[in-house]
């Protein structure tokens, strides 16, 4: 079983979802500390001919020692104006239409408290507007023990994974013997941007995917992978 995990993301970028198709199975890794200036609570689209931020607000006393399923957001109109910048932005987009009721539904007729809560259903929003068939778990479902490598080698073990996926930056911290010693292989994702048709200006590249979903509707897929390791054997 080929296994890979991220921590919970705003509105992720397309590189993820490379990473979930290619595995069996993807823990939403819930259980990480919660990271300032990172992609937790934020993430960019298009805006014109440039990149803006869209940030949700959190609780931020004592994050250091909270896990992201703990982190609260801050109750106000953050979900009005992100609705309303995508809305503004993506109006004239060719597949606008297929897609902006999911995420009103999400940004507008759902009220969350939790960033995680709200992380995960975009992330079920965009596995499912993808086609992709990868089954998910929460860590918080589970005892994983340890820190970085070894964390994930517990992850692994647990989840009973022959295979496991790192991202680009695993390199930096994953201890290679002892997944060697668990008989576990591991493989580090080299992901390749692809470029696409955008509407307002000239291309603009590691936006959340759904700048690739509006624009592209259903070859988002193909073009997400496209110059991308399909398989591993």
């Amino acid at each position: 079983m080929i296994l890979t995990a991220h921590q919970p993301v705003y509105l992720p970028w397309l590189g993820l979802f490379h990473k979930i198709y290619l595995s069996d199975l993807f823990c939403y890794f819930d259980i990480v500390q919660y990271q300032i200036k990172d992609y937790n609570n934020r993430n960019l689209i298009k805006f014109n001919s440039t990149s803006n931020w869209l940030t949700v607000p959190v609780e931020s006393k004592n994050h250091f020692q909270k896990k992201i399923c703990d982190i609260k957001i801050v109750p106000g109109n953050w979900n009005k104006k992100h609705y309303k910048s995508i809305s503004l932005n993506y109006k004239k987009s060719k597949f606008y239409d297929l897609y902006i009721d999911d995420i009103e539904k999400i940004l507008l007729k759902t009220k969350y408290t939790f960033l995680s809560d709200l992380n995960f259903d975009i992330l079920i929003f965009f596995k499912k507007s993808l086609g992709l068939k990868t089954k998910i778990v929460k860590a918080s479902d589970y005892n994983f023990q340890g820190e970085k490598s070894d964390l994930v080698l517990d992850m692994c073990k647990k989840l009973k994974a022959h295979k496991y996926i790192f991202g680009s930056q695993g390199k930096d911290y994953a201890d290679k013997q002892s997944f060697e010693k668990e008989n576990i292989e591991i493989f580090f994702q080299d992901y390749k941007h692809p470029i696409y048709e955008q509407i307002n200006g000239e291309f603009i590249s590691n936006l959340s995917l759904i700048d690739l979903l509006f624009n592209k509707g259903p070859e988002s897929l193909e073009i997400l992978l496209s110059n991308n390791l399909k398989k591993i054997s």
